[in-house]
C-alpha cells in the first residue's frame, strides 16, 4: 500500500493504477501471452498458485493459473462436473474459499483470482455425443458454437431492484410452481450461487471492518468503515445510493467473470442514472465522487459498455453519466470496452468527446456504434421497434436485448476460405465438367449452403444440451424468464433466441475469385490444374513466387469498382440469403454478420494456400476489412466504403477496423474530419467502428521490446489490450495493419 498523506481522489487513482500495473506485469511474467480482453484478473498468491498448460476456448494453447487449495467435486465418471446443481455447488465452494481482496485506496471491495471455467475438465459431457456432426464441421473448419458460454447480456436493473435476498425470495416463490426434477436441480444451482455470493460479500464486509480497526490514517479508516457498512447492507438489501449500486454491480461482474467470463454491463449510464440523479439532487454525490467510483470498478472490469442510444420511443438517453463513464476511462488509460452511440437523434457532443479521448489517450477507446442501422436491421427479424431499440452493445462486435435474448454472439463462425477451398477442390475433382468461374461459384454456393445447414444443426444441439453441461447460472439470475420458468437461458428460459452466425475471411475469398477470373479464365496465364498445383506446393518452385505475385497484383477488394469488390458483395449477399432463408431445424432464428474477431489467425492455420497469393497457414483477412495493403494510398475513405458495403443488414454487425496516424487528429479540423468519417460510414450503412490511433514509431519500438512499454494499450479488434500482453502473432497482426495504412 502506498504512503498517503494526501488522500485525494487523484492520489488514490494513481495508487490504483500502480497496483494495476504490478498485477499486469505479474500476469505477463507468469501467464505470458493473453490474446483477449484484460479482465482485471489478479493472480492467486504464489503459495497457492498452480500454473498449468491448457487449451483456450478458441483452441489456442495457453497458460492458466488455478488455486492449489481448491479441488472440484465431480459428479461424472469422466471426472467432470455437469448440470446446474453441481456447477452451482462447486462455484459456491470456490466463492467461499476465495481470498479477500480489499485495496484501501479503492471505494469498492472485491477482485477475482481465477476463472471457474478453467476447472472444467472435460469441458463437455461425453454423454451428449455429436459425432454425427463432426465430419462436416471439420470439413468446413466450422466454429460451431457447441459448448460456447455467455455472449449475451443480463439486465442489471433486476439486481438493483431486488438485491441478493430479493433474488433468493424470487427463487423461493417460483420453485414450487415447477416441481419437475430438472427444474429442482436448476433452482438448487441458482440458490448455491446466491448463497455463495452472500457469503463472499459478508466476508469482505467483516474484513473491511477489521482493517479499519487496525488503521491509523483517519481517511483510510473512514473509507474502510464505509466499505464495511455498504457491503453489510448489500449482503441482503438492494442498493440505495450510487456508490452502493456501483458496488453491487462490481460484485456481480466479478462473479460473472469468474464463472465463465460473462457479464456485459450494457447501458450503465441508463441503469445507474436514477441513483446518480437522486444522490446529486440531495447533495450527497458530486461528479468527482461518481467518476472515482466508476474508475474503481473499471480497474477490475473491462466489460462492454454502451453510452447513449435510444429509449423505447427512440429518444436519446445520453445524460451526464454518459460523459462521466468516458471520463473515468480517460483518467485510467487502461484497456476498456466502451461504445459510443452515433445516430440521428444521439447527442453529437458524445461523439465529439469520444473522438477527443480517442486521440488524447491513443488506447483505441471508445469504439463507435451505428445504433440507427443496427436497430433498423434487427427489426427485419420480426422484432417490434420499441423492443429493438433496447438492444445494448454487449461484446466485441455485438448487441443483445438485456435479460431477454440468447444469441451465441461471436461464438459461431463460418470461414469462407475453408468453404472456398472445398468448393475449388470439388470442382477440380470432377473430370466430366470443365472448370470455370461459373462452375466454381456454383460449387461455392452449394458448399456454403451445406456449411450453414451443419452450423444450424450445431446450434440446435447446443440449445438442447448446454443447460445439462454448464448452464448460465450467473446470467440467469438477472434475466427475465429463467427463474420464472425454471429453465436456463440456453434452454428456453428467455423470450428470444436469435442466434448470430458470423462469416469470416471475406477479402481472402473475394480477392481469390477476382484473381482466378482475371489470370486463369480471362488471360489464361495459367491453367486451372497449374493453379491447383501451385496451391498444393504453396507457391514453391521456379515459377511459384512469380505466379503468386501475379495473382496478388489483381485489383483487390476495397480498391473501388474492382471485380474483387463485386465478388465481396456477391458473397455477402449469398451468405445473408442462405442464413435467412430458413431457421434451424428446431425453428430458431439466425442472424448473419461478418466478423472474425482475431480468430482469423487460428483459422488461417487450418487453410492451405489460396488463389489471392496468400501462403498456406498464414492469417486470413480480418472481419469485413480488405486485406492490409489493398490500396497503395491506404485511403481511410475507401476502407470505410468497402466495409459499409459489406453489411448483412439484420442487426448483426460487420465492424470496420481502422488504424489512423496520431497526426491526423491534430487540431480541431483533424478531429472534426475523423468525426465526419465516422458519421459518413454510418450514413452509408456501417454498424460499428473500431479505431486505433497510432504513434507508428512507438508501436514499432514496442514490437521490438514489448517489456519496455508495459502501459501501451491498443485496440486488437473488438477488444482492447496491453500490447505487451499479446502473443507475437497478435502483435504482428497489428503491426501489419499499421504499416499498410
Amino acid at each position: 500500500m502506498m504512503e498517503c498523506s494526501e488522500y485525494t481522489y487523484a492520489a488514490r487513482l494513481r495508487a490504483l493504477q500502480q497496483s494495476k500495473r504490478r498485477h499486469t506485469e505479474e500476469k505477463q511474467q507468469v501467464i505470458g501471452a493473453m490474446d483477449m480482453d484484460d479482465h482485471g484478473l489478479v493472480l492467486p498468491p504464489p503459495e497457492d498458485r498452480d500454473v498449468v498448460q491448457t487449451i483456450s476456448g478458441s483452441g489456442v494453447p495457453i497458460t492458466d493459473v488455478l488455486f492449489k487449495s481448491f479441488k472440484i467435486q465431480p459428479n461424472h465418471p469422466s471426472g467432470g462436473f455437469f448440470g446446474p446443481r453441481s456447477c452451482g455447488e462447486n462455484f459456491r465452494r470456490l466463492l467461499e474459499m476465495h481470498p479477500i481482496m480489499i485495496d484501501p485506496m479503492s471505494a469498492l471491495a472485491g477482485g477475482y483470482m481465477t476463472t471457474f471455467s478453467s476447472y472444467r475438465q472435460p469441458s463437455w459431457n461425453p454423454d451428449f455425443n455429436y459425432d454425427h456432426l463432426v465430419p462436416e464441421q471439420e470439413r468446413y473448419k466450422l466454429t460451431h458454437g457447441i459448448g460456447a458460454v455467455q455472449h449475451f447480456c443480463q439486465d442489471l436493473e433486476i439486481g438493483f431492484r431486488l438485491g441478493w435476498r430479493g433474488i433468493q425470495e424470487k427463487i423461493d416463490r417460483y420453485r414450487p410452481l415447477h416441481p419437475q426434477p430438472q427444474a429442482a436441480e436448476f433452482y438448487d444451482g441458482l440458490e448455491h450461487i446466491v448463497r455463495g455470493m452472500q457469503n463472499w460479500i459478508s466476508r469482505h464486509a467483516q474484513a473491511a471492518r477489521e482493517m479499519a480497526e487496525a488503521e491509523t490514517h483517519a481517511d483510510i479508516r473512514r473509507n474502510l468503515m464505509e466499505i464495511a457498512a455498504i457491503n453489510e447492507r448489500l449482503v441482503s438489501a438492494p442498493p440505495q445510493t450510487f456508490r452502493q449500486a456501483v458496488q453491487w454491480m462490481h460484485w456481480y461482474q466479478l462473479a460473472a467473470k469468474m464463472y465463465n467470463m460473462s457479464g456485459s454491463l450494457g447501458r450503465i449510464d441508463l441503469y445507474l442514472w436514477p441513483f446518480y440523479s437522486q444522490d446529486t439532487a440531495s447533495g450527497t454525490l458530486t461528479d468527482e465522487d461518481a467518476l472515482f467510483y466508476l474508475a474503481c470498478h473499471l480497474i477490475h472490469d473491462t466489460s462492454y459498455i454502451q453510452l447513449g442510444g435510444p429509449d423505447e420511443a427512440g429518444e436519446d438517453t445520453t445524460n451526464p453519466l454518459s460523459f462521466l463513464v468516458l471520463e473515468a476511462a480517460h483518467r485510467l488509460k487502461i484497456p476498456a470496452n466502451i461504445g459510443v452511440c452515433v445516430g440521428e437523434r444521439v447527442d453529437p457532443t458524445l461523439l465529439r468527446r469520444g473522438v477527443e479521448i480517442l486521440f488524447e489517450d491513443k488506447t483505441g477507446i471508445p469504439k463507435f456504434l451505428g445504433v440507427d442501422n443496427t436497430t433498423e436491421g434487427y427489426c427485419k427479424n420480426g422484432i417490434p421497434a420499441p423492443i429493438a431499440r433496447q438492444r445494448a452493445y454487449s461484446g466485441c462486435n455485438w448487441s443483445a436485448l438485456p435479460g431477454r435474448e440468447y444469441t451465441l454472439n461471436d461464438c459461431v463462425k463460418l470461414d469462407f476460405a475453408a468453404v472456398f477451398d472445398v468448393a475449388l477442390r470439388d470442382m477440380m475433382a470432377n473430370p466430366d465438367t470443365p472448370p470455370s468461374m461459373d462452375r466454381l461459384w456454383d460449387r461455392f454456393h452449394h458448399h456454403l449452403e451445406r456449411a450453414i445447414a451443419v452450423t444450424a444443426a450445431g446450434i440446435d444441439f447446443q440449445l438442447e444440451h448446454m443447460h445439462q453441461v454448464f448452464p448460465e447460472l450467473i446470467l440467469d439470475l438477472l434475466c427475465h424468464g429463467p427463474i420464472e420458468k425454471g429453465l436456463d437461458a440456453s434452454h428456453g428460459g428467455v423470450e428470444f433466441n436469435n442466434l448470430c452466425v458470423d462469416g469470416a475471411s471475406l477479402a481472402t475469398v473475394a480477392d481469390s475469385f477476382a484473381a482466378l477470373e482475371q489470370r486463369v479464365e480471362k488471360e489464361q496465364r495459367m491453367s486451372w490444374q497449374e493453379l491447383l498445383q501451385q496451391l498444393d506446393s504453396d507457391w514453391q518452385g521456379a515459377d511459384g513466387e512469380r505466379m503468386r505475385q501475379m495473382m496478388r497484383s489483381v485489383p483487390r477488394f476495397g480498391s473501388g469498382g474492382s471485380r474483387a469488390d463485386h465478388y465481396a458483395a456477391q458473397i455477402v449477399s449469398l451468405f445473408t440469403h442462405l442464413v435467412k432463408a430458413k431457421k434451424t431445424p428446431a425453428g430458431h432464428n439466425m442472424i448473419p454478420g461478418i466478423f472474425s474477431w482475431a480468430a482469423h489467425i487460428l483459422m488461417g492455420k487450418a487453410v492451405g494456400a489460396t488463389p489471392n497469393g496468400r501462403h498456406a497457414h498464414a492469417a486470413l483477412s480480418h472481419g469485413p476489412n480488405p486485406d492490409p495493403g489493398f490500396r497503395k494510398d491506404g485511403a481511410p475513405t475507401a476502407l470505410a466504403l468497402a466495409v459499409a458495403n459489406s453489411q448483412c443488414g439484420f442487426g448483426n454487425t460487420s465492424p470496420l477496423q481502422i488504424e489512423l496516424d496520431a497526426g491526423v487528429g491534430q487540431g480541431l479540423d483533424g478531429r472534426e474530419a475523423v468525426a465526419s468519417l465516422i458519421k459518413t460510414h454510418f450514413d452509408l450503412g456501417g454498424t460499428q467502428i473500431n479505431i486505433n490511433i497510432v504513434d507508428k514509431a512507438k508501436l514499432l519500438a514496442a514490437h521490438k521490446n514489448p517489456a519496455d512499454y508495459p502501459d501501451l494499450v491498443v485496440r486488437v479488434t473488438g477488444f482492447s489490450a496491453y500490447f505487451a500482453s499479446l502473443s507475437p502473432e497478435f502483435r504482428q497482426m497489428i503491426i501489419d495493419r499499421v504499416l499498410s495504412e
